[in-house]
């Protein structure tokens, strides 16, 4: 079986659900066409939107919930659905490889469905709603270093059919947005960071990464709540220390927020057995 690449994908605001003018969700709509996986066997997509005191993973029997979780928005966006079946499997799956790494404590949440952080981008990237998901909570009282083990905890997944996408936003500060801004236009830290970050994954500087509050300009600027953020680590992580990464997508709105995704290539060989 094929070992999967891992991605992570900035969402930007919930109005990409909606708004055709957004280039990310071109590029989401785009997903099968440009050669991405087009069918994995289940995905589990971790989303910056729902954060726990420990790694949570969801297991639903059934159909997923979406979950409304923004407020004030125009009413079309609070009648999207995106009935994606669960998969109790995967979930035991990801609380057991979680375990095996030495994460004491993993909670299975029997209830909840999924967050605009998961919903908006797979409504694009697999629009079909058939395939199973399941979301992994993030953990924003830690580190970069903390999910990137957690990452790292479930590469085995790749060779398990299980497509891995992180979902955020590579600069995150929501007060220093500016809906008039126009295109091209870009504050100069949130770009000065976006770059840095492009340059320290290509070259793969995955320690700088992880270490991303000091080493990386404007890092508070660019995430002062880190919950955004750390599902790339988690991406990177299960890519593999030797993993490539690549730019797959770049645009901007709002001034400061940066709509970069990236896919991790593994460099392990198939297995051809």
């Amino acid at each position: 079986m094929a070992v999967m690449d891992t991605f992570y994908i900035s969402h930007g605001s919930p109005t990409l659900s909606i708004d055709e003018t957004v280039p990310a969700r071109h590029f989401l709509q785009s997903w099968k066409q440009n050669g991405f996986p087009q069918k994995p066997d289940s995905i589990l997509i971790v989303s910056g939107h729902w954060d726990t005191s420990v790694p949570t993973v969801n297991a639903i029997a059934a159909q997923n919930d979406t979950i409304y979780d923004f407020y004030g928005f125009p009413k079309s966006m609070y009648r999207l659905k995106y009935p994606a079946p669960g998969s109790p499997r995967l979930a035991n799956r990801v609380k057991e490889l979680l375990a095996a790494s030495g994460f004491s404590r993993v909670d299975v949440d029997k209830k909840r469905g999924l967050d605009h952080g998961a919903w908006v981008p797979l409504m694009f990237m697999y629009p079909e709603a058939d395939i199973p998901v399941c979301q992994l909570s993030v953990q924003s009282n830690r580190d970069g270093s903390y999910h990137y083990d957690l990452g790292k905890a479930l590469a085995p997944l790749r060779k398990e059919g299980v497509l891995i996408v992180g979902s955020g936003s590579t600069t995150h500060n929501l007060r220093a947005m500016r809906r008039d801004a126009g295109d091209g236009d870009v504050d100069p830290w949130a770009l000065e960071f976006d770059t840095w970050l492009k340059d320290a994954l290509i070259q793969g500087r995955y320690e700088d990464v992880k270490r991303y509050e000091h080493k990386a300009p404007h890092a508070k600027m660019a995430h002062p709540w880190p919950d955004h953020f750390y599902p790339l680590h988690v991406a990177m992580g299960a890519a593999g220390e030797n993993s490539k990464a690549k730019l797959i997508h770049s645009s901007w709105g709002a001034g400061t927020m940066s709509y970069a995704s990236y896919q991790f290539s593994s460099t392990e060989e198939e297995d051809t057995s």
